[in-house]
């Protein structure tokens, strides 16, 4: 997205340019007829960036983030929905780190219960 144009990466980053005017300490969206082109083509990024994200989409994962309004909304469920929450990263290495722990004490047991045969043993001192 970045190579298409960098605003469009920063508004799924940020999130979208959003145009208020301030009346008596209050925002009101500004009306459109008021946009200058600048605001317009700003405004654009986020529409940009829905469509490049929706296009690169299986069907499936389409109908995942067809409800968001924001292409910083879908990004961030395809991300969490891909990559996981921290707790979820986290659970995933302690697994993994758990499995190679495993692992490493059934290589010994293998070589014990496998050291009548020489041709096994020196395959699994090997490994």
């Amino acid at each position: 997205m970045e190579s298409v144009d960098r605003g469009i990466w920063d508004v799924v980053l940020n999130g979208p340019f959003v145009l208020v005017n301030i009346v008596n300490d209050v925002q009101e969206p500004k009306p459109f007829s008021q946009w200058t082109a600048d605001e317009n083509r700003r405004a654009q990024y986020d529409v940009k960036a829905r469509n490049i994200i929706s296009s690169a989409l299986t069907l499936y994962e389409f109908y995942r983030i067809s409800v968001c309004t924001s292409a910083q909304e879908m990004w961030e469920i395809l991300r969490v929905t891909h990559e996981g929450t921290a707790d979820v990263k986290r659970a995933c290495k302690n697994s993994l780190i758990q499995e190679y722990e495993c692992f490493g004490c059934s290589k010994e047991k293998l070589y014990m219960m496998c050291r009548n045969d020489s041709h096994i043993s020196s395959i699994i001192s090997q490994v």
